[in-house]
């Protein structure tokens, strides 16, 4: 990868980033596309999230950024727009620099509706679902879960306090409805058609552990997992043992990845280049 004076700068702001396939895909991306764009890691958390925003904003190497767990919420503080779909989220994965200005948006939502719907062959319409995990990704996919007219989405969070933000931000801008449960309350997963992982729990240092206990897993249910690396959680081998569809997060993480690049360059993502760099990772080519 040549990088010379007109080489322009995306970087992913999270932590922890080990497990990200985001770069090489990315990446492969650019390349094919002809573009001298670079996308990179910065490992960081909400602690020294205003300074390298405001570093972005100010060189003008940067186009924009990624934003990733734990800083989708907090990063909407330093943004001068926000996308109505993105505002409506409660969370930001995706900032566009324009004319000086740093513009939110949210892709995640739109990447997870055609991972489950075209991968998985799933219809939203009159599920009823349950999500673990309040936060960014949480916030993103239940919003687009509820804008797609889901029937009820049941949110539960380590954290009390994320799971009623979403939940009353559900309330007051869809018609699905939402609910709060208390975390470690499993008593609604039996109702539940569609079971979601968006904690976190089950990559990285949490790798072998699972947000739900494998004797409250029902086998006509299905599984989602907004990780992919591992791609099986101890969350999706549970459901798989059981007997149950399971997804992961690649496809998520393929299409949001490809709304980025649009949003980025103007110019139509190569999905195929990109799925087979993600498949090469997978094989460790």
């Amino acid at each position: 990868m040549k990088t010379d004076i007109e080489t322009r700068f995306i970087t992913l702001i999270g932590m922890p980033l080990r497990q990200s396939f985001a770069a090489r895909m990315q990446n492969a991306a650019y390349e094919a596309m002809g573009l001298n764009l670079q996308y990179f890691y910065t490992e960081a958390g909400i602690d020294h999230l205003k300074e390298i925003v405001d570093g972005i904003r100010y060189n003008p190497s940067f186009i924009g950024c990624a934003v990733t767990k734990p800083n989708k919420v907090e990063v909407l503080k330093y943004l001068d727009e926000v996308d109505p779909l993105c505002k409506k989220m409660g969370a930001c994965n995706t900032v566009v620099k324009k004319d000086g200005n740093l513009i939110g948006y949210n892709t995640d939502g739109i990447g997870f509706y055609r991972s489950i719907t075209e991968d998985a062959g799933l219809s939203i319409l009159d599920k009823t679902f349950f999500c673990f995990g309040a936060g960014g990704a949480g916030h993103a996919i239940c919003s687009i879960l509820a804008y797609y007219g889901a029937k009820e989405i049941y949110v539960t969070d380590m954290f009390s306090n994320n799971t009623n933000e979403l939940v009353n931000s559900i309330d007051h801008n869809y018609t699905t409805l939402a609910k709060a449960v208390d975390y470690k309350d499993f008593s609604f997963i039996e109702k539940c058609d569609v079971i979601i992982n968006a904690s976190g729990i089950g990559m990285g240092r949490t790798i072998g552990e699972s947000p739900l206990p494998i004797e409250f897993i029902r086998n006509d249910q299905f599984y989602f997992d907004a990780c992919y690396n591992p791609d099986k959680t101890q969350f999706l081998l549970n459901a798989e043992e059981k007997g149950c569809s399971i997804l992961n997060g690649l496809g998520m993480s393929l299409y949001q990845g490809a709304k980025q690049i649009e949003l980025w360059t103007g110019k139509q993502a190569p999905i195929e280049v990109m799925r087979k760099e993600l498949m090469d990772i997978i094989s460790g080519r």
